[in-house]
């Protein structure tokens, strides 16, 4: 009896002694265990919308771990561990761009850049410099300041005329084409304009080579289509291009089903390192058939950390520089028009009805203030609707270049998310064809980012590429000092609708994972999020320094790995 209680008593001291040390082991693993990478000597901005700042985080596996001092972190160090000494220099959650053409952005790479350049001759010399062996000759980048009046077929012919050419503008709602394109795509005097779109015509009725909007598409469809190789590569090249810039996710626009298993394909070959909301484009009306496709790719695509589909954009007008925004009042320059809707009212309506009542998230692309005024006309009808069991509503206004005064508090009162390209308001200037078109007092209006966050909207920032780079701190430098390079050379057309930095960053982070429904697992630097950070190479927090206009991207850090070193030899 005395050896059995010996044997139940040594059992009984055992058993406990293996329960502690798993207590004790789960403890250290949880808090002060070894860690795979710890990122130190930060100014650290955490983005939780509270101003937060911190020295260090440590990161274990795809998670971050803590967030905390330097004395703090640093007591995780292991010889495994990936350290990464920020040498003072800032540090915020990965870039969330939340708006590009993510594939487009890869293929435009391959294209005939012309931003920057600043004479018609530049862009010439630039376009017969293209590939010998191309059937077409494609690019972007052009703006209507560069020309002494409208871009002509003429201009474009002196540069290239033995093959077809294209030339789409900035802001993407233009094209520049020379005769043998208009040829290829059937353009003549007699050629009708579609209804959401402007054939630019000389006074004798013949098309002088500019396109508008949906008469783009009239050039587009008969130009050689994209490889799924060809787009594939593109999608690598967009890759590697977001590493660069510190971009961590994206919310891309207009992508096609194919372009969707190309994202697909990559996440199964591990290959997929930016994290993907894709937003799908409609048409209107908008048919069961397309909400079967919809609902199809929504379901397949659902709820993940890396590719996700959930929500459909909804083109509604134009620019403001190529005169195609839907604006309130006429525009002050080159006639009397106001712009123009892809959808009469009743159209958008229907639309939005449709899609919101399947629990879609919609994003209503509209640049002019009537535009935007009918975004808000649609969303505000379909609030009254009961939404199903656990829906919530994160609907979008895409651009909003111009907003009526009247209607930003409608922003706060729809709970609607105001998507901002920030980057686009280096061309807002006083000497500006897109100023010069709305005339000065309404230039004031232009571009309201702090106007908007001021009434209550939830502001996200993307940069639109490849319409511009794919440059996040430009970006950054844009909404806090209206200037995408260094300080402001002339002044900007609108009152102060700089945002301050930590409120940038967070349009940049945090409010724009919660633009794409993923607060709860990133956007934000804190326990229990995804590792996705940045290291810039210097603190642009210190406003003595003045060092956001000249700062880069030291280390882009995704999933909690580095992918990206600016000094990688």
């Amino acid at each position: 009896m005395a050896a059995r209680l010996t044997t139940y008593v040594v059992v009984a001291i055992v058993a406990a002694t293996l329960i502690a040390g798993l207590i004790v082991g789960a403890q250290r693993d949880d808090n002060s265990g070894p860690v795979d990478l710890i990122v130190h000597n930060a100014k650290l901005y955490t983005a939780d919308g509270l101003g937060t700042m911190a020295e260090a985080v440590a990161v274990r596996g795809n998670k971050i771990l803590h967030v905390g001092t330097n004395r703090e972190i640093l007591r995780y160090r292991r010889p495994q561990t990936t350290v990464i000494d920020a040498k003072g220099a800032a540090v915020i959650p990965g870039f969330n761009d939340a708006h590009v053409a993510f594939i487009a952005g890869g293929l435009a790479r391959e294209a005939i850049d012309l931003t920057g350049l600043e004479t018609l001759e530049a862009m010439q010399e630039r376009i017969a410099d293209a590939d010998p062996f191309s059937p077409w000759v494609i690019g972007r980048g052009w703006t209507y300041e560069r020309f002494a009046d409208l871009p002509t077929r003429a201009q474009l012919d002196a540069a290239t005329s033995d093959r077809p050419a294209m030339f789409l503008s900035q802001d993407g709602h233009a094209a520049w084409v020379n005769t043998m394109a208009l040829a290829a795509a059937g353009i003549t005097r007699k050629t009708p304009a579609p209804p959401d779109g402007v054939i630019v015509r000389d006074p004798r009725g013949e098309p002088t080579g500019l396109l508008k909007d949906g008469a783009i598409s009239l050039v587009t469809r008969v130009m050689p289509p994209s490889t799924r190789q060809s787009r594939a590569r593109a999608l690598r090249l967009a890759v590697r291009e977001a590493h660069a810039h510190g971009v961590t996710s994206i919310q891309t626009f207009g992508e096609s089903a194919d372009d969707l298993d190309l994202y697909d394909e990559a996440r199964r070959a591990g290959e997929l390192t930016v994290r993907v909301y894709a937003v799908l484009p409609a048409t209107s009306p908008v048919t069961q058939n397309e909400l079967a496709v919809f609902e199809g790719i929504t379901k397949r695509f659902s709820d993940d950390p890396l590719f996700k589909a959930g929500a459909v954009s909804v083109a509604l007008d134009g620019s403001i520089a190529s005169q195609t925004a839907a604006t309130l009042e006429p525009y002050a320059t080159r006639g009397a028009l106001s712009g123009l809707t892809v959808l009469t009212f009743d159209e958008l309506n229907a639309a939005v009805a449709t899609l919101d009542a399947r629990g879609l998230q919609i994003a209503i692309d509209a640049a002019g203030d009537r535009g935007v005024r009918m975004a808000l006309d649609a969303f505000e009808k379909v609030a009254a609707q009961h939404t199903a069991a656990g829906q919530t509503r994160r609907h979008r206004i895409e651009r909003a270049e111009i907003v009526d005064p009247d209607d930003l508090p409608r922003f706060k009162t729809l709970s609607l998310i105001a998507a901002l390209q920030p980057l686009h308001v280096e061309t807002n200037r006083v000497s500006s064809d897109w100023a010069k078109n709305l005339g000065p007092d309404r230039a004031l209006f232009g571009w309201p980012a702090r106007s908007l966050a001021t009434a209550g909207a939830h502001v996200t920032f993307g940069s639109d590429w490849p319409n511009v780079p794919l440059d996040p701190l430009a970006g950054l430098n844009a909404a806090v000092n209206r200037t995408a390079g260094g300080d402001a050379t002339e002044e900007i057309a609108s009152i102060d609708e700089s945002l301050p930095l930590k409120s940038a960053v967070n349009a940049w982070t945090s409010g724009a994972a919660w633009a794409s429904f993923d607060d709860h697992r990133k956007g934000v630097i804190k326990r229990g999020m995804l590792a996705d950070l940045v290291v810039l190479s210097a603190d642009i927090f210190d406003p003595k320094k003045r060092a956001l206009a000249s700062a880069e991207v030291a280390v882009t850090i995704f999933d909690g790995k580095v992918v990206y070193r600016r000094n990688a030899s």
